[in-house]
């Protein structure tokens, strides 16, 4: 059965209650995406927690950049990925070792080797959507 995303509701409902977010791939660039994406859910009141080894120990938005998953020292409610499809799997590998509740892969992302690790984990899964667009699209954020 190939893979289908949750519905809007679920969506929504996931957003509700999320209130950390690892976002992986994070840049310290403010005209790359992740970091616009990133900047837009901080201000919607989401709680941004940076992932990226080239900028770990740095500041990006305001918060300690982790090299991994892993060295985040707080529970995560998502893990948002902002990497190529190939290295996704490994990403849901970390997510689940680290207790995250879900594991999103932006716009573009696809990664059915990913979703069945975190799946079978237990963690929801969403792939191919932006979770600004879906953020504003379920009103979920204007409910922080």
């Amino acid at each position: 059965m190939p893979f289908q995303n949750p519905s809007r509701d679920e969506i929504g409902a996931l957003l509700e209650k999320a209130g950390n977010i690892a976002v992986v791939g994070l840049s310290d660039k403010s005209d790359r995406t992740s970091y616009m994406v990133s900047q837009a859910m901080q201000s919607r009141g989401y709680r941004i927690i940076p992932v990226n080894p080239t900028a770990a120990g740095q500041q990006i938005l305001g918060e300690t950049c982790y090299a991994s998953l892993a060295e985040v020292p707080e529970p995560i409610d998502i893990v948002d990925v902002f990497r190529r499809s190939e290295f996704c799997a490994d990403v849901a590998r970390e997510a689940v070792a680290a207790g995250a509740k879900a594991l999103w892969l932006q716009s573009g992302v696809f990664s059915d080797e990913a979703a069945e690790i975190a799946g079978e984990a237990g963690l929801t899964v969403i792939m191919d959507r932006c979770i600004k667009v879906e953020d504003a699209v379920t009103g979920a954020g204007s409910r922080r």
